[in-house]
């Protein structure tokens, strides 16, 4: 099998065998096939005589047609294809306390302990950058990022659990697109569609008046999932004799 180069009107020339094998080089890394496919490269030159004209001379002119032929190395391919999708786990516990498919499942489950050290570094919590120097300071701050990390993935899970029971999925979670609906929603997700909540407390001879926003459909859904009864909120009422 061959392919050719031709040197003519609208082809790249090259000028010898050793440009055109680095170019050919070239398109084999780049598309990672070098170990599969071997080249050999041929020059392959057709003679042309040109009559003289006038004050030219009689000449013979040269055209050169650049060759590269290929071999694929099928056994390599083939061993290569049987490695794709392949993917090697190690672990130290025993076949018969942790299985192929249980391993598995548990490498896939890795992100959300990632997930959850990103957030603990970054939005919302901000461990980091710190700029505590005390050693009390910098535990009581961690332990106490380490309580809000629980609440978060708490809540996530809470909701998406309910949402995954009852087939459902919630919408007017993502700003600029109402529309967007997803079962997965997040917890930074869930607290922000609260963040409009006014609470107004006013004191009158010793009586305490409350006005709460009233609480939106999606809030409403939110609060169900989580398994919170909407009085939490009710009961901060216009006139409600309990302080929140």
């Amino acid at each position: 099998m061959y392919l050719t180069f031709d040197t003519g009107r609208g082809h790249k020339a090259f000028p010898d065998e050793d440009a055109l094998a680095q170019a050919a080089q070239a398109i084999l890394t780049r598309y990672r096939v070098k170990a599969y496919v071997q080249l050999t490269y041929s020059d392959q030159v057709e003679q042309h005589a040109v009559r003289r004209y006038q004050d030219r001379l009689a000449r013979v002119v040269e055209h050169h047609r650049f060759q590269v032929n290929y071999t694929v190395d099928t056994e390599a391919i083939n061993q290569q294809t049987r490695t794709l999708g392949w993917r090697v786990y190690v672990t130290n516990h025993p076949e018969a306390a942790l299985s192929l498919p249980q391993a598995v499942t548990v490498y896939r489950q890795e992100y959300r302990v990632e997930h959850s050290f990103a957030r603990l570094k970054g939005y919302p919590l901000s461990l980091s950058p710190m700029y505590l120097q005390r050693e009390d300071h910098i535990k009581g701050l961690v332990r106490l990022l380490s309580i809000g990390l629980r609440l978060l993935t708490l809540v996530e899970f809470q909701v998406r659990q309910a949402l995954a029971d009852h087939q459902e999925t919630l919408s007017g979670l993502y700003p600029g697109n109402p529309k967007r609906a997803t079962a997965r929603p997040t917890a930074e997700l869930l607290l922000a569609s609260f963040r409009d909540i006014t609470l107004v407390l006013v004191n009158v001879r010793g009586q305490t008046y409350a006005h709460l926003t009233e609480l939106t459909p999606l809030q409403q859904r939110i609060l169900k999932a989580l398994n919170f009864p909407i009085s939490i909120y009710t009961l901060l009422g216009p006139e409600s004799e309990e302080p929140p």
